[in-house]
């Protein structure tokens, strides 16, 4: 999950009593050890780097009569913590490749505090497009009509905003899939957020924490968007695109009374425009760059600040015409797929292999 990093012992071990696992911390501590490069007598692993980002790839030993398919995937951890290494991301990438006879390149990308917004964006994107050029594919025997970008929390984040800012390349992808994707950082107030305030694996505090690290270390624009009074008056036209009053199924809703956060500094907006930016905030984007967007498919967990993220994503790429798969998992919390010991953490990867498997 997100913030493991921030987690304290006495959290984890209340998280643990809450899902009813008490070998709770022990499969976060080992979940979040990187790993080396290793092969096994299926995938081939090794480290390289696409236009000087480092990236681990992952190939299937056996023989391909065809192109296969190519995944790219963007690890999360709040822009702030993790990479291709850690534990879990290591044996989802090599599952992926061996199960579905892929090619998965695992990106890593700087990390805030030491560097911000839009560094992390540059990176994945760069990265991205080294990966997608004829030659290269071609190299790595990727189907060139086959290829998805994929990614976890922040690392869905950065999926939506690379993919959006695809479509303006020569490059072009099947589909892109979104893991409890973080995707606006205007208002952090929507139901999602109210309900799951004080849950342990992702407090609203620390979501809101990483948003903050992400564009600066000013302290003021996390003080501002803790008290949601951080988009000014001339910049509430842009609140259309993520009012959750008009974008929230019913179900979703659940009695809460729509608000429009308060007005806020227009000089803090200023100093770090990054908060209004499409590339940190991919539900900014208008209706026409939605409609040009690739086949999608979203998982959201309901104990998850980010959850109606995803479902007001989901919302807006239907009313623009793209079609968008939507798993919303109802016992589900933010990082669920990253516990490999626990079956919801293998329920989540199988449907997330199985739409890939039936759909790139």
């Amino acid at each position: 999950f997100l913030n493991y990093p921030l987690f304290p012992l006495s959290s984890q071990i209340v998280v643990g009593e809450f899902l009813g696992i008490g070998h709770f911390t022990n499969i976060a501590v080992t979940g979040f050890q990187e790993v080396p490069p290793t092969s096994d007598e299926n995938v081939t692993v090794m480290e390289t780097t696409f236009n000087s980002v480092p990236v681990r790839i992952y190939m299937p030993k056996r023989k391909s009569e065809t192109l296969r398919r190519g995944i790219f995937y963007i690890h999360g951890g709040g822009w702030c913590f993790g990479s291709a290494a850690v534990f879990h991301y290591d044996v989802l990438s090599r599952r992926t490749a061996d199960t579905l006879d892929a090619v998965v390149v695992s990106t890593n990308y700087r990390l805030a505090p030491k560097y911000h917004f839009p560094t992390q964006f540059e990176d994945v994107y760069d990265a991205l497009r080294w990966f997608m050029q004829q030659d290269i594919l071609a190299t790595y025997g990727v189907d060139p009509q086959r290829v998805a970008v994929s990614g976890d929390s922040a690392g869905g984040n950065l999926a939506a905003a690379v993919t959006q800012q695809l479509i303006y390349a020569k490059s072009k992808l099947k589909a892109q899939v979104l893991i409890y994707p973080a995707l606006q950082a205007l208002d952090m107030d929507l139901p999602s957020y109210q309900e799951n305030s004080h849950f342990p694996i992702l407090p609203r505090s620390s979501m809101v924490w990483f948003w903050s690290e992400y564009f600066t270390t000013d302290r003021a624009v996390e003080k501002a968007m803790l008290l949601n009074q951080h988009i000014p008056r001339e910049s509430s036209h842009l609140l259309k695109f993520v009012n959750w009053s008009s974008l929230l199924p019913e179900r979703f809703k659940k009695g809460h009374v729509y608000k429009s956060p308060t007005h806020g500094s227009s000089e803090l907006v200023k100093n770090y425009p990054a908060m209004l930016d499409v590339r940190a905030s991919p539900l900014l984007a208008d209706n026409s760059t939605l409609s040009r967007l690739p086949l999608t498919y979203i998982i959201t967990c309901q104990y998850d600040v980010l959850r109606d993220d995803g479902v007001m994503y989901v919302t807006r790429l239907r009313n623009a015409g793209v079609q968008v798969a939507h798993d919303h998992v109802e016992d589900g919390f933010h990082g669920a797929v990253s516990f490999l010991q626990m079956k919801i953490s293998h329920r989540m990867t199988n449907q997330y292999l199985s739409w890939l498997r039936e759909n790139l």
